[in-house]
């Protein structure tokens, strides 16, 4: 059925909108929007669990698993040109995904070395591994190494579309059923286990939610901007909310805000560069610099409120000292 699917089903929901639009527009829009979604949703957990090297390893650990993915499919008689192979290379690298995070916090639970030490050595097993299975498939028809680091949100299919469509009701569903065990285990394990939260299936849950959104996102937006979106707008939103609920409020309005308008800027944003026609920016490295660039506004956040507050007591105490001044 997955097959099936109408590769013009884009120009035709675009000719529905308008005649301004594209098939390929839409596909950006719609790709970035969904995997801004999915990373909003998530963002504050990856946070508030201390998860961002974490959840960076898991990205760069996916270079793993398209190798492994490779040599399987190759090994069932898939080739590159099999339509097969779309769903089934995805499903693989999850799975190594998955494994590899779980392998994680199994080592870093029953060992005494520090979290880091851990995830740094699955880090440069799962990069070397990588590197030297992919120096064999040189071929671009293969694999695209600055599709995996960069993605490509205007070159989108319906398949990589209804991906992640799926991916954002699974990650919904978990976590509308495991949501305020999540949270209550990130704020105080022991209180958790007291309470009878199962910390442990919590934190293995999570972390094959994880890997199922990485490795299910790299094809339409690439490494680099899912770990971005999983970490810089949780944390500009750290900054400014003052409560669990706000920053999880926050985390995914700024997401989805930083998502458009990333995209906004790279498609409207002309560079007249060099010979030839003018420069577009790239998507990508748009949306993940003006993240960065509003984490950096909301460091300023709290200054601002302790220098306005401070302003705005000093006037109430002048005009409470008015108040209470003698009549002459």
């Amino acid at each position: 059925m997955l097959a099936a699917l109408d590769p013009l089903i884009l120009e035709r929901w675009a000719q529905k909108i308008g005649p301004d639009w594209h098939g390929f527009h839409l596909g950006a829009i719609l790709s970035v929007l969904l995997i801004s979604v999915i990373c909003g949703l998530v963002g504050s957990l990856v946070v508030g669990n201390r998860m961002a090297f974490f959840s960076d390893a898991m990205a760069h650990c996916s270079f793993a698993g398209i190798s492994l993915g490779l040599i399987i499919s190759f090994t069932m008689g898939f080739t590159p040109k099999s339509e097969e192979l779309r769903w089934v290379l995805p499903l693989l690298m999850a799975g190594f995904g998955a494994l590899v995070g779980l392998g994680i916090a199994f080592v870093g639970q029953h060992t005494t070395l520090a979290s880091d030490t851990v995830i740094g050595v699955f880090f440069a097993g799962a990069i070397g591994f990588g590197a030297m299975i992919l120096q064999a498939f040189k071929s671009r028809q293969m694999f695209d190494p600055e599709r995996f680091l960069f993605g490509g949100p205007s070159l989108v299919e319906p398949f990589d579309l209804l991906m992640l469509a799926i991916l954002l009701a699974i990650t919904t569903l978990i976590l509308f059923w495991r949501y305020n065990h999540f949270l209550f285990a990130s704020f105080n394990p022991s209180l958790a286990r007291s309470r009878g939260v199962m910390v442990q299936l919590n934190n293995y849950v999570f972390i094959v939610l994880l890997a199922l959104i990485v490795n299910f996102s790299i094809s339409a937006v690439g490494v680099l901007l899912i770990n971005a979106l999983l970490i810089v707008p949780a944390a500009t939103a750290s900054n400014l909310a003052t409560n669990m609920k706000s920053l999880f409020r926050t985390t995914l309005f700024i997401s989805v805000l930083t998502g458009l308008v990333g995209l906004y800027i790279s498609q409207a944003v002309l560079l007249p560069i060099g010979p030839g026609e003018p420069k577009q920016f790239g998507v990508s490295g748009t949306i993940i610099c003006l993240g960065v660039l509003a984490f950096a506004l909301s460091m300023m956040m709290p200054l601002l409120r302790r220098k306005f507050g401070a302003f705005g007591s000093a006037r109430i105490a002048v005009a409470r000292s008015g108040d209470q001044a003698p009549l002459a």
